[in-house]
């Protein structure tokens, strides 16, 4: 199991709840690169897949082609002050083709706000 049940009803996609996710990788100076991403879950294949619009030219496609990893956040803030939200971590792929994407496979994952307690695991 990669998300609980919790976590998959928050990734969710719904009228008020589409959204965007930030991707982290790493330049081949060493310094971090974080941007907002479109993205979706395949669940049959257990992945996160990364897109939009001129993907094959982007930094983030770069450094994952040279590095082969990702961290992904997809968070939001409810009211009064309850932050909530998922960080995955793992491999990467740039897939490239004629609609290019990020394919990023879950190693960790952490929550918190989604349920009683923050939730931490590690993905065989």
């Amino acid at each position: 199991m990669i998300f609980t049940d919790a976590e998959l009803e928050y990734l969710r996609p719904g009228p008020t709840r589409d959204r965007l996710a930030r991707i982290a990788t790493v330049g081949k100076d060493g310094i971090p690169h974080v941007c907002p991403v479109g993205w979706r879950l395949d669940l049959d294949a257990g992945v996160m897949e990364i897109g939009g619009h001129g993907m094959e030219r982007s930094k983030k496609f770069r450094d994952v082609l040279r590095t082969g990893r990702a961290a992904v956040v997809i968070d939001d803030v409810l009211a009064p002050w309850v932050p909530r939200g998922i960080e995955i971590r793992g491999r990467a792929e740039a897939v490239e083709g004629p609609e290019p994407f990020i394919r990023v496979h879950p190693g960790f994952v952490t929550s918190w706000g989604i349920e009683d307690r923050r939730n931490t695991r590690t993905i065989s």
